[in-house]
């Protein structure tokens, strides 16, 4: 079952996971990242591993009846399966979920108190699909309680009701969310949202960005 072929998922989720971990997004054991498969399972990156060490073994696969299948009986998966969960069913055509964890993504979900975060209105944008010239975009933010699925329901709550502009997620002091249509899609929302939070960090230690918003 877990012998890797060319065509295995996992081999790609491997690959940006090692990648996420060289940018700092993803140190020590943080982070989480997953694939759905056509049956409708998805294999996610178990708990307590290393990013930056993954191999084939360190997934867990969990099916839409709730079963899981461990490779090793000393696999468990992510703390955050739930998030991954909710978000493959609230959007059918999202194939992968990835979750990182960055110093950028912590300081900008302290910029403001309410519950979305305003995005500049940078180039990058066009990259997560928002191609409106000036944008006014923003990115919804989730409270970080240490019981994971109440942040499933509150995601679950929220977007049943009023979808998100972006295929992003921040919660608060914790990191970001992003999911997609491909593993590929999704690690280039990461590094675009990672740019995009570098960029308001600088800013806003400058003052260019909270100048040019008020006028």
């Amino acid at each position: 079952m877990n012998s890797p072929t060319l065509s295995d998922p996992r081999l790609e989720v491997i690959s940006a996971a090692r990648y996420f971990y060289q940018q700092g997004w993803m140190v020590g054991t943080a982070g989480n990242l997953s694939v759905r498969l056509p049956d409708g399972s998805f294999w996610i990156t178990a708990s307590g591993r290393s990013k930056g060490e993954l191999e084939v073994g360190d997934f867990v696969r969990i099916y839409p009846s709730g079963k899981v299948e461990q490779p090793s009986p000393d696999l468990k998966p992510s703390a955050e399966t739930a998030i991954h969960q909710v978000l493959y069913t609230l959007f059918p055509d999202a194939t992968s979920c990835y979750h990182v964890h960055s110093v950028e993504a912590n300081l900008v979900s302290r910029f403001v108190k309410g519950d979305t975060l305003p995005l500049p209105p940078l180039e990058m944008l066009k990259g997560l699909g928002v191609w409106e010239e000036n944008p006014d975009c923003a990115m919804p933010i989730f409270a970080n309680h240490s019981q994971v699925s109440c942040i499933a329901d509150e995601i679950k709550e929220r977007f049943t009701t009023n979808l998100p502009q972006l295929s992003a997620l921040l919660i608060r002091d914790h990191g970001v969310t992003v999911w997609a249509s491909s593993c590929k899609t999704a690690r280039h929302y990461i590094e675009l949202v990672e740019y995009i939070f570098r960029y308001m960090v600088a800013a806003k230690g400058v003052g260019v960005w909270e100048s040019e918003k008020s006028h």
